[in-house]
């Protein structure tokens, strides 16, 4: 079996953009994988049809040796958009590989551990805490969700004191523990929008007393050490991992005892090859990886092989295929958990290939938070 073509669609999901990959083999099948957009989304295109060059004529079941084909041509360690587009390539031979076998990818992998994979929704646009216990309890009726993430910031903090940044915070947690269903679970993402990490102390402890899923990325990610420092004085798990590109740097932040739960992406680190060579340096240090998923339903259908196969897997990051047309048939939560599809070959999905024909790019970027000095917060 060779590798004949690569072709690249510009689509979305929602109001954000999404680059989804297919490559194409002259045994007629073909392999679906879909790139994480960091930004400059349109850059991905002529990228991934650079390094189709690089394959191009090889056996896509060869997967390690063309992912470090890839890797080692590039000379240089790649970046977000190097690792953006190696993720869909290794999606689509993994999907390939699978789909010449007739089996779902996650028996490529050893096997399913589990029955089925657990997820939580992200929740960002409920103010009162009335409204946020609507939003999730009509979650959990239609589709048996018990888990949710929410931001901690009530208040904007760059112009408010920071204490009464951390109050409203707890204040917040507090009100939603005492409305909720006590199986009801809530982790709380901080964006990587502060600085000091005696901040990221001060705003996990505050929501420590009422028992978080997790406390997400309250700092930026460079400095492993700060993790450590956080990690040794909060008293909620602290989970981070989005921003990292290699088992190498999720080798450092574990060495230093950065974090209780490890939060890669399937679709920045390289592709599901590394994703489990980043599962097995975690599970050694015994952390759990819970993977950061805000993409589309191709993506979590590559997440939840992963997650069937992987022991040290904790929960997966999950957004609702809404105004979605480009996966006909995706993965959806049935009492809180997406099932296996045990019958279904490769990702298990169906692929809309004629909606993918025409171009349905929306421009999307992060707004720059401005300070009352005139200065950028981090977005």
């Amino acid at each position: 079996m060779k590798i004949v073509r690569l072709r690249s669609f510009m689509t979305r999901d929602a109001n954000r953009p999404r680059v989804v990959v297919a490559i194409d083999t002259d045994a007629g099948i073909t392999g679906w994988g879909e790139c994480y957009n960091h930004g400059p989304d349109r850059g991905l295109i002529p990228i991934l049809d650079y390094f189709f060059e690089q394959i191009k004529g090889e056996d896509p079941r060869r997967i390690e040796y063309l992912m470090l084909k890839l890797q080692q041509q590039a000379r240089f360690p790649g970046g977000a958009m190097h690792l953006s587009a190696f993720s869909a390539i290794d999606h689509c031979l993994w999907d390939i590989s699978a789909k010449a076998l007739d089996v779902p990818v996650y028996r490529l992998l050893g096997g399913e551990v589990r029955d089925r994979v657990r997820v939580y929704l992200g929740v960002y646009t409920a103010p009162d805490p009335a409204i946020a216990i609507d939003t999730v309890q009509a979650q959990n009726e239609k589709y048996g969700l018990t888990a949710f993430k929410l931001s901690p910031y009530r208040v904007d903090f760059h112009a408010e004191r920071w204490g009464e940044v951390v109050r409203t915070s707890a204040d917040y947690f507090r009100r939603l523990r005492e409305m909720a269903p006590t199986n009801f679970e809530f982790a709380f993402d901080a964006h990587a929008k502060l600085f000091e990490p005696w901040q990221a102390i001060q705003l996990g402890d505050a929501l420590a007393p009422y028992d978080p899923l997790f406390f997400e990325e309250p700092i930026r990610p460079e400095n492993f050490e700060a993790w450590g420092a956080i990690r040794s004085k909060i008293q909620c798990p602290l989970a981070t991992g989005e921003s990292l590109y290699s088992r190498y740097e999720f080798l450092k932040l574990f060495q230093a005892r950065g974090c209780d739960i490890a939060q890669p992406d399937i679709c920045v680190v390289g592709g599901l090859l590394e994703m489990r060579k980043i599962a097995a340096i975690a599970e050694a240090h015994f952390v759990p990886i819970a993977p950061h998923n805000p993409m589309g339903p191709l993506a979590t259908a590559v997440n939840l092989h992963f997650a069937a196969a992987t022991s040290n897997f904790k929960i997966l990051e999950y957004r609702l295929p809404t105004e979605v047309a480009y996966v006909k048939d995706p993965y959806l939560p049935k009492d809180g958990h997406l099932e296996l599809r045990p019958d279904r070959a490769g990702w298990g999905v169906e692929i809309d290939e004629k909606y993918l024909e025409k171009d349905h790019y929306v421009h999307w970027q992060r707004t720059l938070p401005v300070k009352p000095d005139g200065s950028f917060g981090y977005p």
